[in-house]
């Protein structure tokens, strides 16, 4: 073991991980990447609930009575992940209350076909928080151009959200500022901001994967420089946005006073999530989007393969995001003079994202059915 992942916890970055299962739960294992791995926090997503519910037999009984029951596909899955949600965030309940809710959370995602539609995605965030029933949820929605107002509703009820699906540097100013907002709505209800979080996920390896596809196409050599770069360069302009909105993190100089009379009321920042981490293309590091991410009151949330990887040769140097903002924004300029357009590639990830959390969503209901149907206890 190299510490480096105790380096870099020790440098404000939480880590999280990207990964759940029933198994996990029950046979220690997330227990021991706490204990162990500085684990501080668990996302959740379709995908990996559809791989945990088709692979494990630690679900078996629970789907046996839901069929015996003759529930709804989507009830039952709502049953069965909520569970799994509930269940992690009791392990993680300690690091919770020790970190003041700051980390110790679990995230579930809204319905993803809701994406485009904002009243029925706050309904499903209100449902899934009284769901789970715990104070370290948090529940995720998409940045969508309909997902932001739905963001401010929510945290204006007092839910603690994971804000996913963010490319873009104007979306995440929107997404600062519906967070904002939501805030006020609460504050103007009396509520507690203190016990309000939320983290903004910000996505990376896809970025690099539809840049660097576009200056393959290219073919110069100009644009074979630029490989691998974008993706790390547009994350570290979005804490520099970050530091915009909520101060820097030395505290060198004053946030705007907007944010400053939501502090003063008790409100937390909404720390930035670097999402999509584990590395797509074999010629780069495997460890790129944690080391070259590195920065202060930030969440790196790694797929098992990425932690293992940082745990074992990731070298952690400091911030390796601070004072980098020039650099990054001439990453941009150079792959914008190349002729690839960033508003273009960002609306194409968002707009794949979607549909990819969609497909995954719907492969979860199909696992979900067949289980239910293999399950189904035979009449006597």
């Amino acid at each position: 073991m190299t510490d480096a992942l105790k380096r870099l916890s020790d440098e404000g970055v939480a880590i999280w991980l990207d990964d759940l299962s029933r198994h996990r739960i029950t046979s220690g294992n997330l227990g021991e990447l706490i204990d162990e791995q500085h684990v501080v926090g668990v996302t959740t997503n379709p995908t990996i609930f559809q791989k945990a519910i088709s692979s494990d037999d630690k679900y078996d009984q629970q789907v046996s009575d839901l069929a015996s029951r003759g529930v709804t596909v989507e009830e039952a899955l709502r049953m069965i992940t909520t569970a799994d949600v509930r269940d992690a965030a009791d392990v993680l309940r300690p690091v919770f209350d020790a970190t003041g809710g700051k980390d110790g959370r679990v995230s579930i995602e809204v319905d993803p076909r809701l994406a485009h539609k904002t009243k029925p995605t706050v309904a499903e965030a209100r449902q899934l928080a009284w769901l789970v029933d715990r104070p370290n949820t948090f529940i995720k929605i998409p940045a969508t151009r309909a997902g932001l107002p739905a963001i401010t509703e929510t945290i204006g009820k007092g839910i603690s959200v994971n804000v996913t699906l963010i490319f873009s540097l104007e979306r995440y100013r929107e997404v600062m500022d519906a967070f904002q907002a939501g805030l006020e709505k609460a504050k103007a209800l009396g509520l507690d901001l203190s016990a309000i979080h939320s983290v903004a996920s910000f996505f990376v390896s896809r970025v690099d994967t539809e840049i660097d596809k576009r200056l393959d196409a290219l073919g110069t050599d100009e644009a074979k420089e630029l490989k691998g770069k974008a993706a790390v360069a547009n994350a570290r302009l979005a804490y520099q946005a970050y530091e915009q909105v909520f101060g820097p993190a030395d505290g060198s100089s004053e946030p705007p006073e907007r944010w400053r009379v939501l502090e003063r009321a008790g409100a937390n920042s909404q720390r930035p999530l670097w999402a999509s981490t584990g590395v797509k293309d074999p010629s780069l590091s495997d460890t790129l989007y944690v080391t070259e991410l590195v920065a202060p009151n930030t969440v790196n949330t790694m797929p098992e393969a990425t932690l293992k990887a940082t745990d074992d040769h990731g070298e952690i140097t400091g911030d390796t995001v601070r004072g980098s903002y020039a650099d990054a924004q001439a990453v941009l300029d150079a792959v914008a003079a190349a002729g690839i357009s960033y508003d273009d590639v960002v609306q194409v990830l968002e707009d794949e994202g979607v549909e990819k959390f969609e497909a995954s969503w719907n492969e979860l209901l199909s696992s979900t059915e067949a289980e239910l149907k293999r399950l189904t206890p035979k009449e006597a």
